[in-house]
This record gives C-alpha cells, sequence and structure tokens, in this order.
C-alpha cells in the first residue's frame, strides 16, 4: 500500500495550524454566541484540542505525529516543565487527604487489563478464528506488548517484547492498536471529566476530599495573585525549564549508571529503571513537589499553572496528531481485541467505584495511569482541575514500577487461552 504524505511536514508549519487550532477553541469557547455556548454545553474544549489535531492528520491530511518531532519536543521538554508548574504550589497534605480510593482504583485498573487481555481474546478467537493472519502463537506473545504498554508505558512495552520475542512486523501492528485504542479511550475520559458531577451522582461518590484540595489551591491563588512583570515571568520560566534542565541531567546520570545492572534488572523485570523518561518525570515531579515547600510556591501567583496548563494543552494537540483512525481498518481483528479489552477495563474499573464510592476523578486517573502513563495522565487530572495534574502523575510512576510483573501475568493467562 502506498505510503501516506502529508500535505505539511514542516514542523514550522505544524505548529502554526497546532496553536491557531487550540487558539480558535479557546476563543469560541469564550464567545458569547448561542451557537457556541451550546456547542461547547456538550462537547468540552479540551476534548475537541485532542480530537481536531486528529482530523487534521486523518481524514484532511494536513498533518501526521509519524512525520513531526512535536511530540518529542512537547513530552521531553513541556511535558516536565509543566510538572514543575502545576506542583510547585500544591497542598501536599491535601493530596495525602485523598485517601486510599485513588490507590484502589489504581489497581482496579491494572487488574481489568490483565483480566481483560485473556478474555478478549478468547472472544474474538471464539467468534472469528480466521480473522487473524498471525498465529495464535504469535497473537498472544504480541498482545503481550499492549499489556506492558497499557499497565506501565513505553519501556515495559519494549520488555515484552524482548521477554516474548515479539517479531517486528507484529509489534509495529500492536502499537497501531495500543496507540488508536487508548487514544480513543482518552477522548471518552476527557469527556467524562466535564460532567464529572452528574457521574459523582450515578456513582453515589463521595468527593469531598477532592473539591477541598480544588478550594485550597483556588484560595492560594487569590492569596498570591497579582499582576506579572517581566522579571517575574523570567523567573517563572527559568525555574520551569532550569528545573527541566536538572530532570534531564539527573536522568542522563542515573540511565548510565544503573545500565551497569541491566542484565541484573532485567531479570527482575524492572526494565522501566533504565527507562530515560521515567527519571525525567520522576526528577521534575519530585523537583515540583519539593519547591511546594519554598517561597517558589508563590509563584503560582504570576500564572505558574496557567503556564503549565498552555504547556499540556500544547502537549495534547501533539497526541491528537498521531491518532490516524484509517489504521483501523487495516487491522480489524486486533482492533477488536483492543476493543473488548478496554470495555473489560472499563467495566471493573467503573465496577470497583460503584462498590467504594469513588468519585470518578479516580477511575478517570486509574485508568489514564495505567493506559497513558506519565504523558496522559497528568493531562486527564487536568481536566478536572490544574491542581490536581501531580495526582496522575503520581500514579502514572506507581503504573511504571507494576506494569512489567503485571504484563507477564497477563501474558500467560493470554497463552493458556491460545493453547
Amino acid at each position: 500500500m502506498e505510503e501516506r504524505v502529508p500535505e505539511f511536514t514542516n514542523d514550522a508549519i505544524v505548529l502554526g495550524l497546532l496553536l491557531v487550532t487550540l487558539a480558535f477553541i479557546f476563543a469560541t469557547a469564550r464567545s458569547k454566541s448561542r451557537f457556541w455556548q451550546t456547542f461547547y454545553r456538550y462537547v468540552p474544549p479540551l476534548l475537541l484540542c485532542y480530537f481536531l489535531p486528529a482530523l487534521l492528520n486523518w481524514p484532511l491530511n494536513l498533518i501526521s505525529g509519524d512525520d513531526s518531532e512535536l511530540y518529542f519536543v512537547a513530552s521531553r521538554y513541556l511535558l516536565p516543565a509543566s510538572l514543575i508548574l502545576l506542583t510547585l504550589s500544591i497542598d501536599f497534605k491535601s493530596i495525602l487527604r485523598l485517601g486510599p480510593k485513588a490507590l484502589i482504583m489504581f489497581i482496579a485498573a491494572t487488574l481489568g487489563i490483565v483480566v481483560g487481555g485473556p478474555v478478549a481474546l478468547f472472544i474474538v478467537m471464539w467468534w472469528a478464528p480466521d480473522i487473524f493472519a498471525a498465529s495464535a502463537e504469535e497473537l498472544w506473545r504480541g498482545l503481550s506488548t499492549i499489556a506492558g504498554s497499557w499497565i506501565g508505558g513505553g519501556a515495559n512495552q519494549t520488555a515484552m517484547k524482548e521477554i516474548f520475542d515479539v517479531g517486528d512486523n507484529l509489534f509495529a501492528s500492536m502499537i497501531v492498536v495500543d496507540v488508536v485504542v487508548a487514544n480513543i479511550w482518552m477522548g471518552f475520559l476527557l469527556y467524562g471529566a466535564s460532567i464529572s458531577d452528574r457521574l459523582d451522582k450515578r456513582l453515589k461518590a463521595d468527593n469531598s476530599a477532592i473539591e477541598e484540595l480544588k478550594q485550597r489551591v483556588k484560595d492560594f491563588q487569590d492569596k498570591v495573585a497579582r499582576i506579572p512583570t517581566t522579571t517575574d515571568t523570567f523567573v517563572m520560566l527559568a525555574v520551569a525549564f532550569g528545573g527541566v534542565a536538572l530532570a534531564h541531567w539527573g536522568s542522563d546520570l542515573v540511565v548510565p549508571a544503573l545500565s551497569v545492572f541491566e542484565e541484573r534488572l532485567t531479570e527482575l523485570r524492572l526494565n522501566s529503571l533504565l527507562s530515560g523518561f521515567f527519571w525525567l518525570v520522576v526528577f521534575a515531579t519530585t523537583l515540583g513537589l519539593g519547591l511546594s515547600f519554598t517561597r517558589a510556591r508563590e509563584l503560582e501567583g504570576v500564572g505558574a499553572s496557567r503556564w503549565g496548563s498552555v504547556f499540556i494543552y500544547i502537549l495534547v494537540a501533539t497526541i491528537g496528531m498521531k491518532m490516524n483512525l484509517a489504521e483501523v481498518y487495516k487491522n480489524l481483528g486486533l482492533f477488536a481485541i483492543g476493543l473488548i479489552w478496554m470495555v473489560i477495563h472499563v467495566g471493573v474499573l467503573l465496577l470497583v467505584a460503584k462498590v467504594i464510592r469513588a468519585p470518578f476523578f479516580f477511575v478517570a486517573v486509574g485508568s489514564q495511569a495505567n493506559i497513558g502513563g506519565a504523558a496522559s495522565a497528568p493531562i486527564v487530572a487536568s481536566a478536572f482541575s490544574p491542581s490536581l495534574a501531580p495526582v496522575g502523575v503520581l500514579m502514572a510512576v506507581l503504573g511504571y514500577a507494576l506494569g512489567t510483573y503485571a504484563a507477564i501475568v497477563c501474558a500467560f493467562l493470554m497463552q493458556a487461552v491460545a493453547a
């Protein structure tokens, strides 16, 4: 099949299109027009920030995430900067007051993925056994890489590829299923964030701790707010990107030091500790939380969380442009497994949330900390409130730690189904 070539491959043009798209969304969201007010009553702006770039990719074919380095720049530079800016004013004690429900929902999300994989494989193999080009043996091995990605992240996914000897061509197909199905679910989560109050009533959830945290951050913002000067802005950017520099430096020191123990870490299934991105997120988050105990938290008064949110929205747009729904038609059998797998994951989450009366915020962040990892968990968390972004990051780091172990359990269950 002929390779698709987008209209624009120059990243300067692509960035311009994305920023124009984001500006259009926010300008219309604030419009007093009856049409736009009605439209945004049903379609949250953050969801559009995600899906409009996807439309620019396909079917419009103007841009493509495959031909752009913007996602790499946004995830490696803007994401750690946003983590620092969004966490430096956080009330850490209030995060601890959120209680055990966040952890319970994270574990439920992981369990939903571990169980969902073999169940989905069984259903599709029973329903349409001839739909796959790959053998049953190749299939469960390939699906193990999706389990690694959905519980931990890219490093865990690569670990599964090596552990179960997945071929490069099959691995490429699995990545497509992973990205498209995960991004579709992320769209639902972003929509759910806009109607979380209604969902909490359905779940009969107590979200008072979350509301208290949001109120504490708002009160602090009101207390320190002032009109920023040029000096204030430069100091804030110095803290953010100076912190990014320190996080990259720390990552560059730790990964080579740990690579000496690569064989042992691989045996222990701790491949995530060899990922530079893992340490980048850990150092940036730790630095931001550390600054929250200093006077640096007063930078919130000159717009720290606002700038952090801008960086997050740019990251959302670059993630959106990586999604190509046209790929669904090329891998219908694999997508059938992926979609059923995701439905089971969601079902487990909602069941547990109903039993323990957990707010939808914990459902969304628990899921995305597994499915999306550190790159998108804070996006979903900040869709509820920028002050909640650190919760998403902390849970995503936990996903890195558990990812390989849980994915191996899932893989062996799928092997039993495929036998």
